[in-house]
C-alpha cells in the first residue's frame, strides 16, 4: 500500500501538472538502496525512488524521526497514544538533546509549506533539516 498508493497518486498528479512540487513524508532510516534488512525501510526507499524519478518541478522527501503531536492531535493507534502521553511532557528536553531525531507536527507542516512555496536547500530532509528550515525562515 505504501508504495502502490503513493506512486499511483504521484503519477496521476505528474501527468496533470508536472510544474507542481511533490512532498513525500517517508521516515528516518529509510533505505533507498534496497539492500537493508528492514522491510519497511526498503519499501519507503523504493517509494522515494519512485516519486523522485517523476517529472515534477521539485520533489522533497521528508524523513522525520519522532514527531510529537501538537494542538490536540491524537493518534488513532492506541499504543502510540500511550507513548505520546508518556513522552509528551519530556518533548522539550528530547528536542534539545536529540535535534536529529525529534520534531513536532507544527514544524513538519510548516516545513512542508515552506518547501512547496520557496523550495528547500536539499531534496532529502532529515529531522534536523526539517527543524532548521522552519527556524531559518522564522528568524
Amino acid at each position: 500500500m505504501t508504495y502502490e498508493l503513493t506512486v499511483t497518486v504521484a503519477e496521476a498528479l505528474a501527468a496533470r501538472n508536472p510544474q507542481m512540487t511533490f512532498i513525500y513524508v517517508s521516515g528516518q532510516s529509510t533505505d533507498g538502496t534496497g539492500q537493508g534488512s528492514v522491510m519497511w525501510a526498503r519499501v519507503k526507499g523504493a517509494t522515494e525512488n519512485g516519486v523522485r524519478a517523476m517529472p515534477f518541478k521539485a520533489t522533497y522527501l521528508f524523513r522525520p524521526g519522532y514527531i510529537q503531536p501538537m494542538r490536540g492531535i491524537k493518534s488513532s493507534t492506541s499504543w502510540y497514544r500511550v507513548i505520546y502521553s508518556i513522552v509528551g511532557p519530556l518533548y522539550p528536553v528530547l528536542r534539545a538533546l536529540f535535534p536529529r531525531n525529534v520534531t513536532n507536527t507544527d514544524t513538519v507542516g510548516d516545513a512542508m509549506i515552506m518547501a512547496a512555496r520557496h523550495g528547500a536547500p536539499k531534496q532529502v530532509l532529515e529531522n534536523r533539516d526539517i527543524n532548521e528550515l522552519v527556524a531559518r525562515r522564522a528568524a
